[in-house]
């Protein structure tokens, strides 16, 4: 298999594993699909780790076998593309990426599916389709504008240039930036540091923001009341209130 769902302590790594690059061939998408899913799943999951490896987390697709398609094989392929990108985003619990090396075209939209982005300090991210007489097609259009903005998202797109490390820090397109031996670690921790958290607020609180970014703002602030209201009805929310009241902040014990 070229993608793995490892899950130690609540945090589940979903590690790609195609040497020597991690390209991201019809194969690799439906198992990060299936992965995904399952993640999604399992109630031994609290929190998910993306991780490409100590060298290198994807270069982007497999472009010998994107080369033998006609139009007509990519109008069938590219729902299922999308679809297995979407299904990590989707993913109804926090999502890290763990970026070494190289993060490019799908590698670099397969991040923007996380919730958050560590990068190594050798990093290098992009979506370099336009070099190929193409554009992003797993998202990166859509999910890198909604990031770091049109401007950059079009620069970074009709360029097709490399992001350094530092750059990708300074337009946000990272979240932190550590040396290259301590990504996975810190990636990890910070997954780890949530599996004690209110599983059901934790969904809600992602759910909150991610769909409230794809509509009005009156419409997202009735996403955000039903959600609030609702989980008044979770045991969480019982013993987050009476730890606050009887022991003061941060320490409830959450189920």
């Amino acid at each position: 298999m070229t993608v793995h769902l490892e899950v130690a302590d609540g945090v589940g790594t979903i590690r790609l594993d195609r040497p020597p690059m991690n390209a991201l061939d019809v194969a690799t998408q439906d198992r990060l699909r299936e992965l995904a899913e399952e993640a999604g799943r399992r109630d031994d999951v609290r929190a998910v780790v993306l991780w490409g490896g100590e060298k290198v987390f994807a270069a982007g697709a497999d472009i010998k076998e994107m080369q033998a398609m006609d139009h007509a094989a990519m109008v069938l392929r590219s729902k299922a593309l999308q679809d297995s990108f979407t299904a990590v985003a989707r993913i109804p619990k926090p999502v890290v990426a763990a970026l070494t090396g190289y993060a490019l075209g799908g590698g670099c939209e397969l991040a923007l599916c996380a919730d958050f982005r560590i990068a190594a300090e050798n990093a290098k991210l992009g979506q370099p389709e336009i070099l190929l007489g193409l554009i992003p097609g797993a998202g990166g259009t859509q999910r890198l504008a909604r990031l770091v903005g049109p401007s950059k998202a079009k620069d970074l797109i009709f360029t097709g240039r490399h992001v350094k490390a530092a750059e990708a820090l300074a337009i946000g397109l990272v979240d932190r930036v550590v040396p290259a031996d301590e990504v996975y670690a810190q990636a990890h921790a910070w997954a780890a540091r949530l599996t004690a958290g209110p599983a059901l607020a934790l969904r809600a609180a992602k759910e909150s923001v991610d769909a409230g970014l794809e509509t009005d703002i009156d419409t997202g602030l009735t996403i955000e009341r039903n959600w609030f209201a609702g989980l008044f009805a979770t045991e969480d929310r019982q013993i987050g209130m009476r730890s606050f009241v009887e022991e003061g902040p941060g320490k409830a014990k959450f189920r």
